[in-house]
């Protein structure tokens, strides 16, 4: 697991809706640190500036570190943002465990995964509009963006196959709606989260929920955090 701590300048405001939280569990290097504080610059960067204007300079401005360490941690400004990436699948396929992986009621599991996603995203939200802004010009974003959609593709169509075989979904061709609900996902958690002012989370939450659990399971769930139907 990427473990991620943040080092804030004295003056830094602890009221940042980016900035990735120390865990205090942990034994934390200076090593460690300099690259998440690094990562942070990052964050708050492109929370109110595109990602071609960023540059090591304005990066290495707000850690209070000298411009050259940053060349110790990451090769280029392309390796920070695919680590924060990195970072924001990894938190969203924690999100969906419920609904991936999870037994019981699956419309409930559902409502689990979707607010767990939003409040991600809440907080993540330019990560997402860096790499779609972005990978219509830069090969390098395209790709990791394509990747990052398809592999919440492949999750989405094997629970959907594997709820289908239970008789909880209708029978139809399940990758294109997985990747559908997921563009669907995609493109409205940008347009919410992903620049100020962001919208308010509850709304994005309720139209997300409405369109998965409909579209899944059944209009007649709709309104319900449950329903009646078991996955074993």
């Amino acid at each position: 697991m990427l473990l991620l701590y943040v080092i804030m300048p004295e003056n830094h405001s602890l009221s940042s809706p980016l900035l990735l939280r120390p865990q205090p569990t942990f034994s934390i290097s200076k090593s460690e640190r300099t690259r998440t504080a690094i990562l942070n610059a990052a964050l708050e960067f492109i929370w109110s500036h595109p990602f071609r204007d960023m540059t090591v300079k304005s990066l290495m401005v707000s850690t209070g570190v000298v411009r050259s360490t940053f060349y110790l941690y990451f090769k280029d400004l392309h390796e920070v943002m695919l680590t924060l990436l990195e970072v924001l699948q990894e938190e969203i396929f924690t999100a969906a465990e419920p609904w991936i992986t999870g037994v019981g009621d699956p419309v409930a599991l559902m409502h689990e995964t979707i607010t767990e996603l939003v409040q991600i995203s809440y907080l993540r939200g330019p990560i997402y509009k860096a790499f779609a802004d972005t990978a219509a010009s830069d090969k390098r974003f395209e790709k990791a963006w394509r990747d990052f959609l398809a592999a919440f593709d492949d999750a989405a169509c094997d629970r959907i196959e594997t709820d289908q075989k239970q008789g909880l979904i209708p029978d139809f061709d399940a990758r294109p709606v997985a990747v559908v609900l997921n563009r669907l996902n995609a493109y409205s958690l940008i347009q919410a989260f992903g620049q100020h002012p962001r919208n308010e989370q509850e709304p994005v939450l309720e139209a997300l929920a409405r369109v998965w659990i409909s579209t899944l399971y059944g209009s007649e769930w709709l309104g319900n955090d449950s329903s009646s139907l078991i996955r074993t």
